[in-house]
């Protein structure tokens, strides 16, 4: 049993009080890097608390969410049992999916060789796919779409496609980017799907002409930690 004390540590517990402080806080909305943390959470098998932090100013800029995140970006966790038994609290989602595959043993590799390669799919994803798929949706969908000048809007869609192309030939001969599925794959696969969903931009993109990641894609969303996770916490 956790001392609660403990937890209450954190000010972020105050907004979004833990029902079960034994457990992972997760502080999180469903986009595409929010649902890398609940899947990975479902595919682990780790007990955990959803809490819906909305992406407006009043909850990511609060002062309650700020002392967990300074950067005010969701997701975010709490940890009531940490490496040294005592709660820690993590923001930044490769940070967060390292963490808890080295806590679980789970999705890492078996091997030092796997685990290198997949932190190397892993950063591809946190420098590359994540920053330039969410330019396109806002180039292409959000306020972005508004600006007269054409060139930011074109250079989102060339760099998507040419990232859509480096994970096409990469597929070619493997079901998951780095081999077996990994925390690599749960960080890539949940960005593949505002292209032809919220951003509406399967077309500009030639989506379905990559045609091992449309595959890739499906075999991700069959899994049934994925079904699960993607949609927590719900927007209602």
């Amino acid at each position: 049993m956790i001392d609660p004390k403990k937890l209450s540590d954190y000010p972020i517990t105050k907004r979004w009080p833990a029902q079960n402080p034994d457990v992972i806080q997760l502080y999180s909305y469903p986009t595409p890097n929010g649902v890398k943390v609940s899947i990975a959470l479902e595919e682990m098998g780790l007990p955990y608390e959803a809490h819906k932090v909305t992406l407006s100013d009043a909850d990511v800029k609060s002062e309650e969410f700020l002392s967990l995140n300074p950067n005010n970006k969701i997701p975010a966790i709490i940890d009531p049992v940490g490496p040294d038994g005592d709660p820690i609290g993590l923001f930044e989602t490769g940070a967060i999916l390292l963490y808890l595959s080295d806590k679980t043993g789970k999705f890492i590799g078996a091997t030092e060789r796997d685990r290198a390669k997949i932190i190397q799919w892993l950063m591809f994803q946190m420098g590359g796919i994540g920053p330039m798929f969410g330019q396109l949706g806002f180039f292409v969908k959000f306020k972005g779409a508004e600006i007269e000048d054409p060139r930011p809007r074109e250079r989102y869609i060339a760099e998507t496609k040419r990232l859509l192309n480096v994970l096409d030939g990469v597929l070619a001969d493997r079901d998951w980017i780095a081999g077996d599925y990994s925390i690599a794959d749960i960080a890539i696969a949940p960005w593949l799907r505002p292209i032809g969903g919220i951003y509406e931009a399967t077309d500009l993109v030639d989506f379905d002409s990559y045609t091992n990641v449309v595959d890739y894609l499906k075999r991700f969303m069959d899994r049934p930690a994925v079904q699960k996770g993607i949609n927590i916490p719900s927007r209602d």
